[in-house]
């Protein structure tokens, strides 16, 4: 384990299909492989623990206080957070970065053409039908980060790029060594 860690939290936002939960997941892997304490956070697991949250503005921005909260208690007991939600409301974001001690905002960007061309799910495409309501990017809006400490393009980067830059802020903000 290394030494002294410091843990943050490291929030990836974005629209559905930009990129967040593969960014997550290697960063996720690069800190393990070091050693690190790390929990992760995805939007797709963590609605299996809060079935019952909607889909409208109020349930949304109520989901991500809750794991904002989760994050900031594990955050606390000395655990670095990888967390990758849509959460495309900036309340409730701002929120999340109140309560967490050392919260890193990853703003993951693509255009809209970009994700749907990506979207396996079918997502939306089920939105611009009607059949989902409440999407962001097609019926619900994402509110772009005010001051992310990150920005990665993921339409015009490489998967790769993007990590090394995530990796690298990590290294010179929080010493971490390979």
């Amino acid at each position: 384990m290394p030494p002294k860690q410091r843990s943050f939290v490291l929030w990836f936002t974005g629209l559905p299909s930009s990129g967040k939960t593969t960014l997550a997941d290697s960063v996720y892997r690069w800190l393990k492989r070091y050693g690190y304490k790390v929990e992760r956070l995805d939007g797709d697991s963590i609605r299996k623990v809060f079935p019952q949250t909607g889909f409208d503005k109020k349930s949304r921005n109520e989901h991500i206080r809750r794991v904002g909260y989760i994050a900031s208690i594990l955050e606390r007991n000395g655990i670095t957070v990888i967390a990758s939600f849509v959460s495309p409301y900036r309340e409730s974001r701002d929120f999340v970065r109140e309560i967490c001690k050392h919260f890193i905002e990853v703003h993951v960007v693509a255009p809209n053409e970009v994700c749907e061309k990506r979207d396996v799910k079918g997502l939306y495409h089920r939105a611009r039908s009607g059949e989902i309501t409440n999407f962001t990017g097609v019926n619900d809006p994402f509110e772009e980060p005010l001051k992310p400490e990150l920005v990665v393009r993921t339409d015009t980067k490489s998967k790769r790029a993007c990590v090394r830059k995530i990796t690298g802020y990590l290294r010179q903000r929080y010493k971490i060594k390979p």
